[in-house]
């Protein structure tokens, strides 16, 4: 009987049940110490209960993301971290002995000058990353990703007077939109101003992404190892929809239209933290459903 009752167990279900059943595993598969508990079935009854609790624990903290996407996430916040700190470095807003070509003539001529092809394309990288990371966020479902992508995006909408001095702008989506002619143009402090040292715009934003790229991770770890709760699967898809076309709008000058901007993000959050409350207001009705079985 103890070997019927132990087909249907699912031992490769990620249950620690030895501390339960009181007894250990051996090579023959003889893993309970007291038959009489078998006989009776509370063995079975505590098990079922257990189980029960087990997967009412995961699906209320599982993440809406898939670990796939996360990783994805992570990796572009990695990029931008990387093309925010290539700004800082001091040798990028050194000048530099560079050759140059007369177009009429043909003669080449030497003269010290900022690399300006080196300092566009930079510059250039860290747009690409940031809009990524900014188009991610934006179908995330998971809080902490959106929380810093919002401080992020805070941050650079509050630094936007001092970006429209160096070609770059706030679009459509909360994208960065870069200018390459006014780049070229701008006053050489204010763009070292803006990217190189502790406190600049691109040190910020190094930070942020720091902060995306660790809480995408954590997040992805969990969905590795958690059960993905499908039952409401509607609903992430619908949050993801509502999020994308709501930041999808022109960021103007005006106060109002980056107040809706951000009231939209904040929103998404707010609706992630709705639904983890019903997750877990769920979770403890199938517990002690468990409890009474």
């Amino acid at each position: 009987m103890a070997n019927d009752y132990m087909k249907n167990v699912n031992l490769d279900s990620g249950y620690d049940v030895s501390a339960l059943l009181g007894g250990s595993v051996n090579a023959t598969g003889n893993m309970l110490s007291d038959y009489a508990s078998i006989k009776n079935g509370s063995y079975g009854k505590l098990m079922k209960a257990y189980c029960a609790r087990q997967e009412a624990e995961k699906k209320a903290s599982a993440s809406g993301d898939s670990a796939q996407k996360l990783t994805m996430m992570g990796s572009n916040a990695d990029s931008l971290k990387k093309s925010a700190e290539a700004l800082s470095d001091p040798g990028l807003w050194e000048k530099k002995k560079i050759t140059k070509k007369d177009e009429e003539t043909g003669e080449e001529s030497e003269t010290e000058d900022y690399d300006w092809e080196a300092i566009t394309k930079a510059v250039k990288s860290f747009v690409d990353d940031y809009n990524a990371v900014v188009e991610q966020a934006g179908n995330s479902d998971t809080k902490k990703v959106l929380q810093n992508a919002v401080w992020m995006t805070d941050m650079t909408e509050k630094t936007q007077k001092l970006l429209s001095k160096i070609g770059i702008h706030i679009g459509k989506g909360n994208k960065l939109e870069l200018d390459e002619d006014d780049l070229k143009k701008a006053n050489i402090n204010t763009l070292k101003t803006t990217f190189s040292g502790h406190g600049s715009f691109a040190d910020k934003v190094a930070q942020k992404a720091g902060s995306i790229s660790r809480a995408a991770s954590v997040a992805a770890a969990e969905a590795r190892t958690k059960t993905t709760y499908t039952r409401d699967g509607n609903y992430s898809d619908a949050l993801s929809k509502m999020f994308s076309s709501s930041v999808d709008k022109k960021v103007g000058d005006k106060k109002t239209d980056k107040d809706k901007n951000l009231e939209a993000m904040q929103q998404a959050i707010d609706k992630i933290e709705e639904r983890d409350q019903e997750r877990k207001e769920r979770a403890e009705k199938e517990s002690e459903k468990a409890d009474r079985v």
